[in-house]
C-alpha cells in the first residue's frame, strides 16, 4: 500500500478534527437544551410565562390545594379539593381543626367541640355552661352554615376555586425568570417577583398545560402546592344523622383568614 504523501495526510486528519468538533457541539447542544421535550414556555419572559399559568389555572375544571397559610401570627395547614360548583377538605391551625363541605350554595362545617367553645382571642369570655353544652351538640357534625351568617362568606370562600386562587397566588414587583427545576416529578420553571424572590415564588410546569405547581407566597406567608388539576371528583353531602341545621346564626367562632 503505498502511504499518503503528507500533506494529503495532515489535510484529511485536519478535515476529520472539524467534522469530529462540529459533531460534539451538535450533541453538548441537544443534551443541553432546557426545552427539549417541553411546553416551550420556558423560552418565553417571565410576564408572558405568569400569564399563561393564570390562564391554565383559570381554565381548569378542578384543583388540589394544599400547604401552609401565615395570616395575623397563625399558621394554618390546608388541604382542599376545589372545583367550579363546589370543594372539600380540612384546615387545621395550632389551636383547632375543621372540615368544610360546599355543593352549590350549601356549606357545611365540621369540626371538635373545641372549635366551638373555644374564645376568638380578641377579649371574649370563657365559654359558659350553654355554650360548651352547645358545643358538644355541634361536635363532629357537618354544621349548616346559614347564608346569613357572617362567617359564611370567609368559610366559603377555603371552598371556591376561583376566590382562593385568586386570593393566594398574588404576586407583588417586578418579575423575572428562575431557575428551572422539578415539583413532584415534574419540570418546573420559576418566575419570582421582588427582589430574591420576596414578592413570591411560582413554579409553571414545563410539561403539558402550564399549571401553576408550586407558590411561595410573599413575605414568608405560607407554601402551596397545586395538583390534580382537571381530575373530577365527587361532591355528596352528608347522611342527615351526620348533619345539624344550626339557624340563623352560628356561635362565634374564630375565623380563618387567607
Amino acid at each position: 500500500m503505498t502511504p499518503l504523501p503528507p500533506a494529503r495526510r495532515v489535510r484529511r486528519a485536519a478535515l476529520s478534527a472539524v467534522l469530529c468538533a462540529g459533531l460534539a457541539v451538535a450533541l453538548t447542544a441537544c443534551a443541553e437544551d432546557p426545552d427539549a421535550g417541553t411546553n416551550g414556555i420556558g423560552k418565553l419572559s417571565a410576564e408572558e410565562i405568569e400569564t399563561k399559568a393564570r390562564a391554565a389555572a383559570d381554565a381548569a375544571a378542578s384543583v388540589r390545594l394544599s400547604g401552609t397559610l401565615v395570616s395575623k401570627g397563625g399558621t394554618y395547614k390546608l388541604n382542599m379539593r376545589l372545583k367550579q360548583d363546589g370543594g372539600t377538605g380540612s384546615l387545621t391551625s395550632k389551636e383547632n381543626a375543621f372540615e368544610l363541605l360546599r355543593i352549590g350554595d350549601t356549606l357545611f362545617l365540621k369540626a371538635d367541640a373545641g372549635f366551638w367553645s373555644h374564645p376568638d382571642g380578641d377579649g371574649e369570655e370563657e365559654p359558659g355552661q350553654a355554650d360548651l353544652e352547645a358545643a358538644r351538640k355541634l361536635a363532629d357534625k357537618y354544621v349548616k352554615v346559614p347564608k346569613g351568617d357572617p362567617s359564611y362568606k370567609q368559610f366559603r370562600g377555603f371552598t371556591d376555586m376561583d376566590v382562593l386562587l385568586d386570593g393566594l397566588l398574588g404576586m407583588q414587583g417586578e418579575l423575572s425568570k428562575g431557575d428551572r427545576t422539578r415539583v413532584g416529578g415534574v419540570r418546573t420553571i420559576k418566575v419570582t417577583a421582588g427582589e430574591g424572590g420576596q414578592g413570591g415564588v411560582l413554579d409553571v410546569s414545563l410539561e403539558g398545560s402550564p399549571y401553576p405547581l408550586q407558590f411561595t407566597r410573599a413575605g414568608g406567608a405560607g407554601v402551596l402546592t397545586l395538583g390534580d388539576w382537571d381530575k373530577d371528583f365527587p361532591l355528596t353531602e352528608p347522611a342527615q344523622g351526620e348533619t345539624v341545621d344550626y339557624g340563623k346564626q352560628l356561635p362565634k367562632t374564630s375565623e380563618p383568614s387567607s
